[in-house]
This record gives structure tokens, sequence and C-alpha cells, in this order.
């Protein structure tokens, strides 16, 4: 059965990642490290990172949580992954940071 969607990727996507949630255990700040070392490991593009970026400030990560977490996979992915890793996180919070400018303009000039 398939639905009629404008954005049929990113519903899918949401889809698996709500099921995903569902049936882990972890708690949400293991969770959500351990998809930002998923995402490093498989050199994921910023946008990938900016789904996670509101999570992680819910599950009050800290910078130096993500940082402790790129430190400990190089040995196993590699030093030139986990430095694309961190340009990619950067660039998806200069994203998150536009995207609420963004937001707080068109709230102040409606």
């Amino acid at each position: 059965m398939t639905t009629a969607s404008d954005t049929p990727v990113l519903d899918t996507i949401a889809a698996m990642t709500v099921d995903s949630v569902e049936r882990c255990e972890l708690p949400t700040d293991q969770l959500l490290l351990t998809r930002i070392a998923a995402l490093a490991a498989s050199d994921a593009p910023p946008i990938s990172y900016l789904a996670h970026i509101d999570p992680a400030i819910q599950a009050d990560l800290t910078m130096a949580q993500v940082q402790d977490v790129l430190v400990a996979i190089a040995p196993i992915v590699g030093t030139a992954r986990v430095m694309t890793a961190a340009g990619n996180i950067a660039r998806a919070f200069g994203m998150a940071i536009a995207v609420a400018e963004a937001e707080i303009e068109s709230e102040s000039g409606a």
C-alpha cells in the first residue's frame, strides 16, 4: 500500500527512524552518540547530522561528548573520515543556526 506524498524519501527516512528508536532500548543520549558514530563511519553529509542536532540538544549532549565519540572511532574508521565528520557536523550546526534565524525573522515579520 502506497500513500501519495510530496516528500516520499523524507517520509520513509522519518518512519525508519521512528521504528528504530521505538525498538531500541538504549538511553537517548547513547542512542544519539551511536548514530553520530555511524554517520561518521559512513561518511554522511551535513544534512544527515542536521537531523540529529535538535534531539542531541534535547538529550543534553555536549560537544565534548560528540568529540569523544569521534576520538573513540578514529582508529577504526580513520582520521580522514573523522576530520570530514567534524567538518560536516560544523556545517550542520551552521545550517541549524541559519534555519533558526530564518524562522525568527519570519515570525517577527509576520
